[in-house]
């Protein structure tokens, strides 16, 4: 699994990328909100990662969903994105403690097809076998369990409890709280978490005894 990077990006920055996958990071916990988080600072720039249908090909399979290199079309990138957007709206109102938009909620649902189950019938050793295809025998498929991932996620009340927007003003990493007490609010205490304390320890000096 690639290691997760800072939650800054260079102020100088060209946009649009020309690929966005050198500013990758998995800190979400979970396939679907490392998929909410290609959309990098949303507090801001709104910086696209997945640029081009490369970017989704690799993405997925750097993420372990596809095993290996496969084309991805164009329209699964766009459904892609838009997939992204409907589970971020879902977790923004599991956040805020109200019902997810219905139109989020349709794409979400029309995904979950994909990742359905899909019988296979192949020889194995000179032998027939009966058994199901792997989930990461199409980039579709492959998303449509990023899909299954948000359903599970927003649709059992104790994971969407835990669904969380990193706290700090300029980063917008979402993340699964998986901590025994579920108080978590940093996306990680090596960025965003040491940041904070830097900040709160300067303003501690900076204040008379």
């Amino acid at each position: 699994m690639p290691q997760p990077i800072a939650f800054d990006l260079p102020g100088e920055l060209e946009l649009p990328l020309r690929s966005g996958s050198a500013y990758w990071y998995w800190l979400g916990g979970r396939p679907a909100l490392d998929l909410v988080n290609t959309l990098r600072e949303r507090w801001r720039r709104n910086v696209e990662t997945l640029v081009s249908t490369d970017d989704l090909a690799g993405w997925l399979l750097k993420s372990g969903l596809l095993r290996r290199p496969m084309p991805v079309r164009r329209a699964v990138l766009h459904e892609t994105r838009e997939l992204r957007e409907a589970i971020d709206a879902g977790v923004r109102a599991a956040v805020a403690g109200d019902v997810p938009p219905a139109d989020a909620v349709r794409v979400i649902d029309g995904w979950l097809v994909h990742a359905g189950s899909r019988p296979s019938l192949a020889l194995v050793d000179g032998e027939l076998a009966f058994g199901e295809r792997l989930a990461a025998d199409s980039p579709r498929r492959a998303v449509g369990t990023v899909a299954l991932d948000a359903a599970t996620m927003l649709g059992l009340p104790d994971q969407r409890a835990r669904l969380r927007i990193c706290a700090a003003e300029n980063c917008s990493a979402r993340f699964y709280d998986r901590s025994p007490a579920g108080l978590r609010r940093w996306c990680s205490m090596r960025t965003c978490g040491n940041a904070a304390k830097a900040r709160r320890h300067r303003d501690r000096k900076r204040t008379p005894a």
